[in-house]
This record gives C-alpha cells, sequence and structure tokens, in this order.
C-alpha cells in the first residue's frame, strides 16, 4: 500500500439543496491502496459526498481530486479511473447477468470479455442465473450483479455505496473478501455503509459525517480512544464501532 500518493483528496467541500446545506465544508484525504468507510445517519450527506466524487453532481465550492483530477476541470478523466456501485442497481434488466458484463467488459476495451463475465459470474455466485434475464433476479441478486459489474476491469478506485444492503449473510461475507483481496492488490476502496460492522471489518479508516461535517476521521484504534473509559462490571467490555459512532452523534 502506498504511504503517499493521495487517491482522494476533498478540501472545503460545500453542497446545498434549495438553500439547505448538505455539505458545510468537508475535508478527506485517502491513501492510495486503502480501504476508506463513510459513515452517517440517513440524510447525512454520504451520497452526495459520492455523487461529487464520482463527477455525478457538482459542487458548490471546494476542491476535489481524484485520482489526482480535478473533478470539474478532468471529468473524463476522474470516470476512466473509477467504478462506483451506487445505491440503486445499474443493471439493463432486459439484459441476461452474463450479457450485462459482457456488455461492460466491452465498453471497457477488455480482451476476453465473455471469460470475464463468467469469472465474475462465479465469484459472487451467480452461475446458475448467468442466462436468465436480470428482471427475473431477487433484490439481493441484482446487487451481486451490480457489484460484479463495478469490478470489470482493473479500477484504481472504486466507489461501494451501500454495497451489501439487501444482501444475505453469505453474500455479505463474499463481498467483504473482495473488498480486502482489491484493497490488497492496491486498489483505493471507497465505501459508505450503514452496517457498522463492516466499516469495523474493513476500513483503514473510518469518518464519521454528521450535520454536513466529518467530526471524526481516523482509524478504529483511534476512534475508541474517542469513547469514555471503559466501565468494569463482571467483565471489562470493549467499546464495538456502533458504541463509538452513538457517543459521538449525540
Amino acid at each position: 500500500m502506498s504511504q503517499n500518493k493521495m487517491a482522494i483528496s476533498v478540501k472545503g467541500l460545500r453542497k446545498s439543496y434549495k438553500n439547505v446545506p448538505v455539505l458545510a465544508g468537508v475535508d478527506i484525504d485517502i491513501t492510495a491502496g486503502s480501504i476508506f468507510a463513510l459513515l452517517g445517519s440517513n440524510g447525512a450527506g454520504k451520497t452526495t459526498v459520492v455523487k461529487i466524487l464520482t463527477t455525478l453532481l457538482k459542487p458548490d465550492s471546494g476542491k476535489v481530486t481524484v485520482n489526482g483530477f480535478d473533478v470539474e476541470m478532468s471529468p473524463e478523466m476522474v470516470r476512466q479511473s473509477i467504478s462506483l456501485t451506487g445505491q440503486s442497481a445499474a443493471v439493463d434488466e432486459i439484459l441476461t447477468g452474463r450479457e450485462n458484463l459482457i456488455m461492460i467488459a466491452k465498453l471497457r476495451h477488455l480482451r476476453s470479455p465473455t471469460l470475464v463475465a463468467d469469472l465474475l459470474l462465479k465469484r459472487l455466485g451467480l452461475t446458475d442465473a448467468a442466462n436468465r434475464r436480470a428482471s427475473t433476479y431477487s433484490g439481493g441478486m441484482l446487487r451481486k450483479l451490480d457489484i460484479a459489474m463495478s469490478l470489470v476491469g482493473k479500477s484504481q478506485i472504486i466507489f461501494l455505496d451501500e454495497p451489501t444492503t439487501g444482501l444475505d449473510p453469505e453474500a455479505r461475507i463474499e463481498v467483504w473478501k473482495i473488498i480486502k483481496e482489491l484493497a490488497d492488490k492496491g486498489t483505493t476502496v471507497f465505501l459508505t455503509t450503514q452496517y457498522l460492522d463492516e466499516a469495523e471489518q474493513l476500513a483503514d479508516r473510518i469518518a464519521i459525517l454528521h450535520k454536513g461535517q466529518i467530526i471524526v476521521n481516523g482509524t478504529l484504534a483511534e476512534l475508541k480512544k474517542l469513547f469514555p473509559p471503559t466501565k468494569v462490571e463482571y467483565i471489562e467490555k470493549q467499546p464495538t464501532l456502533e458504541d463509538i459512532f452513538l457517543s459521538i452523534i449525540a
């Protein structure tokens, strides 16, 4: 993992909707090859951050660079180096699962798109449904197909906006394994999640977005130091990330 190169840099990011501030001066630096988790309650602005970082939404002010490119000045260069799995599945439901993946592989100009598709279908446990139209998939299967589509090619930065929502425990663990493998191979992963155990398991650094600002940003060990000292009852209990999160935003 690179200790120097910044994959993502956000300085003074602001965004309002109809004069209602959603982001009120967000600052984030994310090292290349790391897993970064952004936590926050519903409506905290997590998805707005992701949309700005992936060039889907323009910021009101602030400087945002992704893979060294300014999101406003060089959006095409940003898009070439990222993949995104949003909260809503970006799947063509008329096509089969395999056809969706082959289409993305062709758009990314990969060799052997069918082989790429079949490997990802196997990895996400979708081989049996590969030739069925995506319109026949359950919500969890659509989610897995959507994640598989974001893994086509070797994007330097992958954005996963609540990626395991709707997945069963076995599928969640498989996605966790994939995320860890990506980071081990040098991919930067930007993750938003409402599952605090997910951030606890995966993230190198965790930030909490609250009322439009990052109120804490650090490793899990650093966040644990912000929690009040452990009370000794029958046993000494270490605080979970959920305990820390609720304590910080209270």
